[in-house]
């Protein structure tokens, strides 16, 4: 049982979720997540760690309402319980000094980023951060993101906030401008992610992203998270979740992770009709694990 210690709104259906798990805190190193579990029948879905606090012992995760678990528990709030939750899990972001270092991250993937963005900047390289969203309402973590980079540019979809236009319009004026970038991360939505390796790929620029696959136990053992990079299949949970950008087939991706999409969108539906009924009965189930450990 995991105590959360915190929770707040920090966007468009995007919560902020602060997670007493000490073991976990202390381990933790930028771009590794963290696989939970709300109660005996959930899912398992895998979340990447926005920050840690070995001190408190405190790990902090970022959850956008997307399907029928996030979308549960981004109804909990300080003083709920997670049942289960493992991690670190994943290969670290490789850390070194490239020189000018480009992060894009769109919307919840900016608190993906940050980590690795602080420990680039560090490391003696200087961070250009390029964060995107649909608009004003899904921009987060702005102040962060200044604190981590040493440039940064906000543009969204409509023009509401920032500039209009996609990450790779920014991306794009900037090697047009002549900027030598070093090195690129990318972390958000897959379409994004393919996007950036269709730009940097033929330029030869180092890039690498974050695989957001689906993931059930976390060890390689159910290949559910398998990728394939070249001719080479990977999985994102022990290989991963970052990769060469220009080796990743998303469209494999990309069709593996809409497998379950009529599914997902079923539980989804079920779950806003029954709202207030499953989360009264996910409270319930916690108070008696509670009561059982103690």
């Amino acid at each position: 049982m995991y105590k959360i210690v915190a929770a707040r709104s920090v966007g468009l259906n995007i919560k902020q979720i602060t997670i007493l798990a000490p073991r976990i805190a202390a381990k933790q190193q930028p771009g590794q997540f963290l696989i939970l579990r709300l109660h005996e029948k959930g899912e398992r879905i895998p979340l990447t760690i926005k920050s840690s606090d070995p001190q408190s012992g405190t790990v902090t995760i970022v959850v956008q309402s997307i399907g029928k678990t996030t979308s549960l528990l981004n109804c909990l709030e300080a003083g709920d319980f997670i049942l289960d939750i493992v991690g670190p899990l994943g290969h670290p972001s490789e850390i070194e000094n490239y020189g000018t270092a480009v992060i894009l991250a769109g919307s919840v993937g900016t608190a993906m980023a940050l980590p690795t963005a602080n420990a680039l900047k560090r490391a003696g390289n200087h961070v250009v951060f390029i964060e995107g969203a649909r608009n004003r309402e899904m921009v987060v973590f702005e102040d962060e993101v200044r604190q981590a980079s040493n440039e940064t540019h906000i543009m969204t979809d409509d023009g509401s906030y920032g500039e209009q236009g996609l990450v790779t319009k920014k991306l794009n004026e900037l090697i047009s401008a002549g900027r030598k970038i070093d090195f690129v991360l990318a972390v958000g939505p897959v379409p994004m992610m393919r996007a950036v390796a269709q730009v940097t790929g033929p330029l030869g620029i180092k890039t690498m992203v974050s695989l957001n696959s689906i993931m059930v136990d976390g060890t390689g053992m159910c290949g559910g998270c398998r990728v394939l990079l070249g001719t080479k299949s990977k999985f994102a949970c022990v290989d991963g979740p970052e990769f060469d950008a220009s080796l990743v087939n998303f469209e494999v991706l990309m069709q593996r992770n809409a497998m379950y999409r009529d599914k997902e969108c079923q539980s989804l539906k079920h779950f806003q009709e029954h709202k207030d009924e499953e989360l009264a009965q996910l409270r319930a189930e916690l108070a008696a694990e509670e009561t059982h450990y103690v």
